[in-house]
């Protein structure tokens, strides 16, 4: 998912980093194993909000409720906690902002300073350096110049970008974009992403990053070493305070500030200096305006415990120190100081959205009492290895450091292994307890409750590599979708706390059919049957009053807008619906899914209805321009622009996943014809590979009976559109799906229909990787085993399959089902340099 946004000044001013090499190892990083393959730095610089990765280099457990990252920015709808551009840190905050598009909810950050304190975070940034910094999935490192606090960064603040912009998105206030007048005027989509500047006052993007100078040598007078690890709801920080100044003056203070809310945002903070507590809340929801729900109650909670007793503390009111010890408003804070000869600090803090007591609860039982940082690291080190180091890499292709295949891989499985989020919390007597922003109240139950679904693009191979690498989360999280359909009457399309109406078409189908066809099924299958046929027959509110636009405030829930247009005609009427011509095809895809679920069911007469629905996507086929095409309510053709999700009529051309023989039957010569059409599609610049709709793509190639082609634009893809830099990324992340792809791909297969059970052959990328499969669940074909897959050569230029076997068993056709994956012990691809003729049947 991107939002549209400009290539304008103030990514431009950010100016490009060289890679520095990392800081001396510390005692932290013992057995780090693959670990060492790991660079959360991966997506986290680019010179816009679509170019950038939108990920952080952020520390929590595996599917955590709560990440820690360094603050280097105020984040925003569009803005990220942190960009590698940047070069001061103003805090460390407990982000729970899901990607780079949606907004932040209830976070909470600190900050360390020696002397005055600072809260403001124009004022609060400390200089560091590029070589000072470390970061890896179980600790994050960095060394701070404690005298360089000053006047920087305003223009990286929440406040700065809302004044700029106004209403203007972004930065999306409230999550809000408005509806433009040529959309309203003809309903024909949303704004390409690349066009924004047009709708944008011109040079408003003025924003630079708080870059300075990389060229200070040696030792800081005064320094903050930072070490920060956490677990899923809790985090731990050190702070040591070292003076090298050999000034004979008075040692200065230290001291840490706790920001509780943001400007024209209510929060509460609390000091308890007995316990050596400060707790508080924060109300801050950014998508508060995207949606039908309004959690009136909503709030993030905290307690932080230090590890020294308190000098001295105060509260914060903007830049304002105050006396007291609990204050409540807007842009609140409170500050702890701490005795001059006290050298070093830790602070562990509980976050909760149930209440202060559970985020005390959180902390006690997360991280309790003379726990040392150490053991956190540890602890956080153990649970990745225990999901990364099961997958062992040989035969890499050599290469420079910053194209290292095996950091690209690694850190792509680590990306794809954080969403969605676990934000159950311990209740005790193995209960968990949690809050629904659906019910706005607290719920209690024996196991965990998931969010952050952004299905629109996760569908597409997140869930399948979540069915391989996590199959005990899977069932889980599918009843985590029915719990919220429970509350809501809607399986999500984009939830962040609540439904946000974000994107379009309910593939949340998907999801649950891909589940059901890999064996996962230890939910109740009669309830998403009931959901998906909401989904597939019951329009939404006001479907024919809305043109339920991209970000368009307080509608209610989207599901299928237009499915009233659809249902009547075969198609959304683009004169009638935002989006029309993406909306027909994903609903057609959609109704694939759906019939899989009404068959698993047992309601095959739904199945078979669903079935013959899936194939309205030819509606849009234009025999003429061989184009897929918006109509109109009275079946004219509109303008070939028009209509489309964050993509164009090239990319939609090819979006039909679930029946790419009847796609290709359309072409005048078939195969071949939608093979050149393919070729022309790739030669001209037409895949968008930062964005989802092209994922599947190249495999498309495969499947009509040209691997080797698919071989070519695959390897392509795997090396220009990723790498092991901070700039590693060429699209948002958008929850591990740009992620899921590279490890696919990696392996040597995708899932281009991910509502059925196959993988489609592309080119493995390692010589050989054994994956040591954690166990499934009962009724599903997983078990604890090693794979091995093996291609001989493919790390060494031989990138054409010339056979495969599994278990020894010839595979003729480019297809693989998921039991043949999960139940092999090897899968063997014969590779070669030269184009070969395996697979010329291709799967259609």
């Amino acid at each position: 998912m991107h939002l549209n946004a400009a290539r304008t000044a103030w990514w431009l001013l950010a100016a490009t980093v060289p890679a520095s090499p990392p800081p001396p190892p510390s005692s932290y990083h013992g057995g780090a194993g693959v670990l060492q393959h790991v660079n959360p730095l991966i997506g986290t610089r680019g010179f816009t909000p679509n170019d950038n990765g939108g990920m952080i280099p952020s520390v929590s457990l595996p599917f955590g409720m709560t990440r820690w990252t360094p603050q280097t920015r105020e984040n925003f709808i569009s803005q990220v906690p942190y960009s590698d551009h940047d070069r001061r840190m103003h805090g460390f905050q407990a982000t729970h902002q899901p990607a780079i598009w949606m907004g932040e909810n209830g976070q909470v950050v600190l900050t360390p300073g020696w002397g005055q304190v600072k809260p403001r975070f124009e004022k609060r940034g400390l200089a560091f350096r590029k070589k000072d910094e470390r970061a890896t999935p179980y600790v994050y490192e960095i060394l701070l110049d404690a005298d360089s606090a000053g006047d920087a960064g305003w223009n990286l603040t929440e406040q700065w970008a809302s004044e700029e912009l106004g209403g203007s998105c972004p930065p999306c206030p409230g999550g809000e974009a408005p509806v433009p007048d040529h959309v309203v005027e003809g309903a024909n989509g949303r704004v390409t992403k690349r066009s924004l500047e047009g709708h944008l006052p011109g040079g408003v993007f003025g924003m630079s990053a708080s870059n300075d100078s990389e060229t200070a040598q040696g030792t800081y007078d005064r320094a903050i070493r930072v070490a920060m690890s956490a677990k899923a709801h809790v985090g731990h920080l050190r702070f040591d305070f070292e003076d090298d100044s050999g000034s004979e003056e008075e040692r200065q203070q230290p001291y840490v500030f706790i920001q509780a809310s943001r400007l024209n945002w209510t929060g509460h903070v609390e000091i308890n200096p007995e316990a050596r507590e400060v707790s508080g809340s924060n109300s801050q929801r950014q998508d508060y305006l995207l949606g039908p729900a309004r959690p009136e109650s909503f709030r993030g909670y905290f307690v932080s415990r230090f590890s020294d007793d308190f000098a001295s503390y105060g509260l914060t009111k903007g830049g304002r120190l105050l006396n007291g010890t609990h204050l409540e408003g807007k842009d609140v804070g409170a500050f702890v100081q701490f005795d001059s000869s006290v050298e070093r600090v830790e602070v562990r803090t509980g976050v909760s959205f149930v209440s202060v007591e559970q985020a005390r609860r959180n902390l006690d039982f997360g991280i309790p009492d003379g726990t040392p940082l150490e053991s956190t690291i540890e602890d956080a080190k153990k649970a990745w290895l225990e999901k990364l180091d099961r997958v062992s890499i040989s035969g890499v292709n050599k290469t420079d450091d910053d194209h290292d295949p095996r950091t690209i891989f690694y850190t792509a499985l680590f990306h794809g292994l954080q969403y969605p989020n676990d934000y159950s919390e311990p209740a005790g007597d193995g209960l968990t307890r949690y809050y629904s922003g659906y019910t706005d109240s607290v719920h209690e139950d024996t196991g965990p409750y998931y969010q952050s679904w952004s299905i629109w693009d996760t569908f597409r191979a997140e869930h399948s590599l979540l069915t391989i690498f996590a199959p005990e989360h899977v069932n889980p999280m599918m009843r985590s979708l029915l719990k919220i359909y429970e509350w809501s009457g809607r399986l999500p399309i984009w939830a962040n706390m609540v439904e946000t109406n974000i994107m379009i078409a309910t593939n949340a189908d998907a999801v649950l059919a891909n589940a059901l066809e890999r064996g996962f099924t230890d939910f109740n299958v009669s309830r998403a049957w009931e959901a998906v046929r909401a989904n597939a027959y019951d329009p939404p509110e006001r479907d024919t009053e809305l043109l339920y636009f991209d970000r368009q405030p307080s509608t209610p829930h989207e599901a299928r807008a237009g499915l009233t247009s659809y249902m009547a005609n075969g198609w959304v009427a683009n004169d009638g619906w935002a989006e029309s011509a993406s909306r027909t095809l994903d609903y057609a895809f959609n109704d694939w899914a759906a019939a899989i679920v009404a068959s698993h069911a047992g309601d095959k007469a739904s199945a078979r209805e669903l079935l013959e629905r899936s194939g309205n996507y030819r509606h849009l086929w234009n025999n003429e321009t061989e184009f897929m095409q918006a109509r109109n309510a009275n079946g004219t053709w509109a303008n070939e622009t028009w209509g489309w999700t964050e993509g164009d009529n090239w990319v939609y051309t090819f979006d039909v996943m679930h029946d790419v023989g009847g796609l290709a039957s359309f072409f005048s010569r078939g195969r071949e014809g939608m093979r050149d059409k393919l070729d022309e599609h790739f030669a001209e610049g037409h895949n968008l590979h930062s964005n989802e709709p092209s994922h599947h793509v190249p495999y498309m190639y495969s499947q009509l009976g040209y691997p080797w082609r698919a071989a070519e634009e695959i390897r392509r893809l795997t090396w220009d559109d990723y790498n092991a830099t901070a700039a590693g990324l060429r699209g948002n992340e958008d929850l591990g799906q740009m992620s899921a792809w590279y490890v696919f791909s990696a392996l040597g297969f995708y899932p281009v229909n991910p509502a059925g059970d196959e993988y489609i052959v592309g080119t493995p990328l390692f010589d050989e990787v054994k994956i040591r499969l954690p166990a499934g669940p009962e009724g599903c074909a997983q078990r604890e085993k090693v794979l091995v897959i093996r291609a001989p050569g493919a790390a060494r230029g031989k990138m054409y399959v010339k056979g495969l076997t599994v278990d020894g068993r010839e595979i003729k056709k480019p297809v693989l089902k998921h039991k043949d994956i999960v139940e092999a012990n090897v899968i063997e691809f014969r590779m070669s340099r030269h184009k070969t003729s395996w697979g010329r049947e291709g799967t259609i």
